[in-house]
């Protein structure tokens, strides 16, 4: 779990945003500057691309953040088609797995929007609304097209349902009823000889941008389609809403159950004007696009991809996804070539986290009230405080006569911690680890584990959580502190696009998770496992109530 606002502790994993829950005083809860999330790779956009990209990166364990506006092109449809695996799933339910997918290996999705993107000496600088800035070393554009109608009354209304743009991707679900394909420009004929597959009752109206002398119409009308050269006025409804018909400048009626259109598409590149990043026409003539490597989807701006339909505006879902997936491989290329080449190999979460401790104190130094409500009867001994951000719980216990390790994934919050020691003359051994490591504490076990507010991002195999229960010794304790997730899902609910969170709670471990696994077990008893409201003083806007869980290991 993390606390996913400025008023949190770190943990080995991603380092601990943590709220000393223990303090009393406005003064203790100091506003904080906003903050600056570290990641190997910012992916603005997500939807198939930026979710697949994602989904590759992550699994090659580098950081990723994707932020997504929550504007997906197809919300309007009521179903996906031609996608294998995903055959009419809506759009809606296919973002729903995505993310879960994309999220359980730890990658965060934030809501929010990309307002401008810049160069750094080491990778990009992204601002996001709300002041939110993300560090990069790589950033992929994922932010796909906008569909611009035809400036007819009443199109846009059906735009998505009865109003579609694309003959594979709806045009079944219109069989054998009445289709009139509304062309505006000679791309428009393009698609009619599918139409004419899909049902008799199929009309063709030129509303502009096409000569009547055409060889296609004149195919079409020697197929026996009707083909109608004048200008749309209007789409009409019938009184349940539905469209019925086309209505021409002259006044007649052109019944319809479906209209295709094809529509222009405009790349959205306004976040990457800044780095000189533009669309340019397509090739088909309906479209603008951003160029880039065919393969390997590099753009003209260095360590700046495009992947999707910004770079390849025909594609259906299901090749988007493909593209932000080939694209997400080739910028795991590109940073374990540069990693090889500076004989490095980066622990994903740590720069975020240093980043963090690299400025001001973060958190009060106080310990968590919960930690002193839940250690006070228990006989000190040896003690593991997993992201110890800035050492206060780790070095409150060694002050009751525990002996403790203080483990963070921040090489910076273990300084803090050292340096706190010192001054408070007890003994505080540190460790800097990851908790999804292979072995992150060395095959020690503990008479107290102890995490509060830890951000530990989640795997598949929640290796996280098994190296947490494995740290604990036969008749040891486990104590972990977390923020109630309901409470931030419910600050979420009624935030919108121009408000980003800075983490995201759900791509990272929760109590339920713990809960779980111990559940599972024999070996474990769980002694508390309860929603507290947080003291006085202590709770944010967003994190009004903890989740505390105490669990032993049977002895």
């Amino acid at each position: 779990m993390t606390s996913h606002e400025q008023h949190t502790k770190t943990q080995p994993g991603t380092g601990r945003a943590h709220d000393r829950s223990g303090d009393s005083s406005a003064e203790a809860h100091p506003v904080l500057p906003a903050i600056t999330r570290h990641a190997d790779v910012a992916i603005i956009g997500g939807s198939a691309a930026g979710l697949a990209a994602a989904l590759q990166l992550s699994r090659q364990r580098r950081s990723v953040i994707v932020v997504d506006s929550g504007e997906p092109r197809n919300a309007p449809a009521a179903a996906m088609h031609s996608y294998l695996g995903h055959e009419g799933r809506s759009p809606a339910d296919f973002l729903r797995i995505a993310r879960a997918e994309v999220r359980s290996y730890g990658a965060e999705i934030l809501t929010g929007r990309a307002v401008d993107v810049a160069r750094e000496t080491e990778g990009f600088r992204v601002e996001l609304t709300g002041g939110l800035v993300i560090r990069a070393r790589r950033v992929i554009a994922a932010t796909g097209l906008t569909d611009e109608l035809p400036e007819i009354p009443g199109l846009a209304e059906h735009w998505g349902t009865s109003v579609i743009h694309c003959p594979f991707c709806h045009g079944y679900e219109s069989r054998d009823r009445r289709i009139v394909a509304l062309v505006t420009s000679p791309a428009g004929l393009h698609a009619l000889p599918l139409l004419r597959q899909l049902t008799e009752q199929f009309t063709v109206v030129i509303h502009g941008g096409v000569s009547p002398e055409d060889p296609q119409l004149a195919a079409l009308k020697s197929a026996g389609v009707r083909v109608i050269l004048a200008p749309v006025e209007q789409i009409l409804e019938d009184r349940a809403g539905r469209l019925r018909a086309l209505r021409l400048a002259d006044g007649t009626e052109v019944p319809a159950d479906t209209v295709l259109v094809s529509t222009r598409l405009h790349a959205r590149v306004a976040p990457f004007a800044g780095l000189g990043l533009t669309a340019v026409e397509h090739p088909s003539g309906v479209a603008s696009y951003v160029e880039t490597d065919s393969l390997t989807g590099a753009t003209a701006v260095p360590g700046l991809y495009a992947a999707g339909t910004l770079a390849e505006p025909t594609l259906q879902v299901l090749p988007t996804a493909a593209a932000g997936g080939r694209v997400g491989a080739m910028v795991s290329f590109d940073l374990a070539q540069e990693d090889l080449a500076a004989a490095a190999r980066p622990v994903a979460h740590a720069a975020d986290w240093d980043g963090r401790y690299s400025g001001e104190p973060q958190w009060s130094g106080n310990p968590n009230g919960s930690l002193v409500a839940e250690v006070a009867g228990l006989t000190p001994g040896t003690a593991l405080d997993i992201g110890a951000g800035e050492g206060g719980d780790a070095l409150w216990l060694a002050e009751q006569g525990w002996r403790v390790t203080a483990a963070d994934i921040s090489a910076l919050a273990l300084d803090r911690v050292r340096a706190q020691a010192q001054r408070r003359s007890v003994p505080v051994a540190t460790l800097q680890a990851d908790a999804n490591a292979a072995a992150p504490f060395d095959g020690a076990r503990y008479d107290l584990v102890t995490a509060a507010y830890a951000s530990i991002p989640r795997t598949p195999d929640a290796r996280g959580v098994t190296n947490y229960l494995d740290a604990v010794a036969p008749g040891g304790q486990l104590l972990i502190i977390n923020h109630d997730v309901s409470d931030i899902r419910e600050a979420m609910s009624h935030a919108g696009s121009e408000s980003t969170r800075p983490f995201d709670h759900e791509a990272f471990v929760g109590t339920e998770d713990f809960v779980e696994a111990l559940s599972a077990s024999s070996e474990w008893e769980i002694e508390v496992n309860e929603r507290r409201e947080r003291p006085a003083g202590a709770a944010s806007a967003h994190h009004v109530h903890d989740m505390v869980l105490r669990a032993r290991r049977m002895g």
